[in-house]
Formats: structure tokens, sequence, C-alpha cells
């Protein structure tokens, strides 16, 4: 399953790096986990609202603004898991 690929992955490089790995990619990975099929679009990416003419940040925007306001060298990623569907991969290469 690509579930345990990803985690097994993660647990692997931070035990490196734990262990004292001299390879700099080796790294402490700390992970987010969104399914994009359990919520929409907007809620999933964001969207404007055209009435207040306001933005909000959709749930995968808002981890990736928090991961990239942090400096470590910790590996941060942001992991779409469910099923893979059409429409929403069509967005995320739009995006």
């Amino acid at each position: 399953r690509k579930s345990t690929c990803y985690q097994i992955l993660a647990a692997l490089m931070t035990n490196l790096r734990e262990k004292g790995s001299e390879n700099q990619q080796f790294q402490r990975v700390r992970y987010r986990i969104l399914n994009p099929k359990c919520i929409t679009m907007g809620e999933l990416y964001g969207e404007f609202h055209p009435l207040t003419q306001e933005w909000h940040d959709g749930l995968a925007s808002s981890i990736m603004r928090e991961f990239v306001a942090e400096e470590s060298d910790e590996k941060r990623w942001t992991v779409f898991d469910g099923p893979i569907d059409a429409l929403w991969i069509e967005n995320m290469n739009t995006v």
C-alpha cells in the first residue's frame, strides 16, 4: 500500500538522522496527510468569495504555508492520500 510506503520511508529517514548518519538527505521527516476526496475543491485548495472579494486558503495551501514558514532541516511532506480522481489531479496540475 502507498500509505505504508511513505510511513516507512519517513520513519527510516528520521531514524537514520537520529542515529547520526552524515548523509544530508536523511533528515527528520514530518508529514501531514490529506484525503482530497473527502472535502470540496474550495476546502482543499482555497477559494475566492465573490461577494466579499476575500480569498480563503484551503487546507492544502494552509499546510504548505505553515511548512514553508518554518526554518529547519526537517523534511516536511504534504501527502495526498486517497483515491485518485482525474478532477483533483487536474486542479493540482493547475496549482
